[in-house]
């Protein structure tokens, strides 16, 4: 399989919805990332969770995913579930994380994620993101909305059995969810290692970028 680097990554921008988005979608991704550039600087919006024990949360395990980077979270308090009547204040708030950094990679949800939140805020992204490649990760979740996708981070067996540990290890708040176990983390990552002959990976959605052939 073909595979393309970034060139060099600086600056990584990571927006979730929820408290643990971005973790499950793209944990083993920053783990990754960070290890391979300590300093990197990660700016992390969170719509929703903030002033709660979800906010305690976040701060705690997007640090131990990020390690040794400029870790910049914001955990906002719009409400859980009401993305589209809080647009005004979403917009807002990614159109100030751009104002603030100039990314090399946006990690952000799909477009076409069966949640209404995670996909509010995907389409609001190129919005304020529109001259940066955008990967839009993929949460499994009850509406059984996976699909293909067309962009792979390997994972060593470590670094996927780590974004499994620091997922239980760091969102209690999350446990009593009956999908929420190391076998549908470790399987959904296993599956997209299959796609892309490696043993794990996280799939991303690419809905644009531009390629550099020529040099």
């Amino acid at each position: 399989m073909i595979r393309l680097g970034a060139g060099p990554l600086r600056r990584v921008v990571a927006v979730g919805a929820h408290c643990d988005d971005l973790a499950i979608g793209a944990g083993g991704t920053l783990l990754t990332l960070c290890r391979a550039r300590p300093g990197i600087r990660i700016d992390a919006l969170v719509l929703s969770g903030g002033g709660s024990d979800r906010e305690q949360e976040e701060q705690a395990a997007l640090t131990a995913f990020c390690p040794d980077a400029d870790l910049r979270l914001t955990v906002l308090k719009l409400a859980d579930g009401r993305m589209p009547a809080q647009w005004e204040e979403a917009k807002a708030a990614v159109e100030e994380l751009r104002a603030r950094t100039d990314p090399d990679l946006v990690l952000a949800p799909r477009t076409d994620d069966a949640h209404q939140d995670h996909r509010g805020l995907a389409r609001l992204m190129p919005t304020a993101f529109r001259d940066h490649l955008v990967l839009g990760y993929e949460i499994v979740k009850w509406d059984g909305d996976l699909g293909r996708m067309g962009a792979y981070q390997p994972l060593s067996p470590e670094v996927a059995e780590e974004k499994v540990r620091l997922l239980q290890e760091h969102y209690p708040s999350q446990r009593h969810r009956p999908w929420y176990d190391r076998e549908a983390f470790l399987g959904l990552a296993r599956i997209r290692g299959i796609e892309c002959h490696a043993r794990y990976a996280e799939a991303f959605a690419v809905t644009k970028l531009t390629l550099n052939l020529g040099s």
